[in-house]
């Protein structure tokens, strides 16, 4: 998807950018290929949107029809884009050691899980919120999967290689089969 700041100045294809994604997030609404000409198609599109959302069917986008394309188009945007990122921080030099509680252990024992389930050398960790001997044993294995040294603690480089390694496998997992 373009970044919206290339459609300034664009009506049309940004009309068409928005019934595109509606689109893809509702198939009962017709698909349209944004090319910034107010043809047949695009005609055919506003007056299925109009119809579904209550509005005069007359295929021209008036005032009303683009607020209500607007107003569908953003929670359309949002079920259409990639889930949003979570940042977390480890300080500079921050290593979490054994026996240490802390709040993003939680996310790294659901990562190792998710992995254990792929990987039958990584031991399956509980969820504690502390780097206990479970889950410094699941991390040690992640660890030298990934070549690693075989610490057990959590470090940058250790959240690194699970940040890449989680998607993929949570992926394969979530495939219909």
């Amino acid at each position: 998807m373009r970044p919206m700041e290339s459609f300034i100045g664009q009506p049309i294809r940004s009309l068409q950018t928005m019934l595109r994604v509606i689109a893809e997030d509702d198939p009962s609404h017709v698909r349209i290929i944004p090319d910034g000409i107010y043809g047949p198609e695009t005609v055919s599109a506003v007056s299925t949107f109009q119809r579904k959302h209550g509005l005069p069917v007359t295929g021209v986008t008036d005032l009303a029809t683009w607020e209500a394309v607007v107003e569908a188009y953003n929670p359309a945007l949002i079920n259409q884009d990639a889930a949003y990122p979570l940042d977390v921080i480890l300080n500079p030099g921050q290593v979490i050691r054994r026996g240490e509680r802390h709040p993003h252990m939680y996310l790294v024992q659901a990562m190792l899980t998710v992995l254990a389930e792929m990987y039958a050398s990584i031991a399956m960790p509980a969820l504690t919120g502390i780097l206990d001997a479970p889950t410094a044993d699941s991390l040690a294995s992640f660890q030298y999967l990934s070549g690693l040294p075989m610490t057990g603690d959590l470090d940058k480089h250790t959240w690194k290689h699970l940040v890449l390694q989680y998607p993929l496998a949570a992926n394969l997992q979530t495939r219909p089969g």
